[in-house]
């Protein structure tokens, strides 16, 4: 839960607190000052909310980035490995013959 999502709960609160003592003292400016908190309240609640799930997901992408990261790096440090030991191999063939031929 970030700052707006509290600061949201707490307009929405203070809202509906202000629109109910307006209406039990007849006071319109004030209940529909309250309503308006809540909306406002409501608005910034919903805006954390999406923040903190736009949060989550970069969150699991860059996990996912570093663990992807990883496997490539490994593939290449791998076929690399596999191309220098398929060459030494093929040196080592080319050397071995020429000795024979000479």
């Amino acid at each position: 839960m970030n700052r707006d999502t509290t600061e949201g709960k707490f307009d929405q609160v203070k809202g509906k607190v202000k629109q109910s003592v307006g209406e039990a003292v007849g006071n319109n400016k004030l209940a529909n000052s309250g309503a308006a908190d809540q909306v406002k309240g409501a608005a910034k609640e919903a805006w954390g909310n999406a923040k903190d799930a736009a949060k989550a997901v970069s969150d699991d992408a860059h996990a996912h980035a570093a663990s992807h990261g990883h496997d490539v790096r490994e593939k290449i440090t791998s076929t690399a490995q596999n191309v220098k030991n398929a060459t030494n191999e093929k040196a080592e063939e080319i050397k071995a013959e020429h000795r024979r031929s000479a």
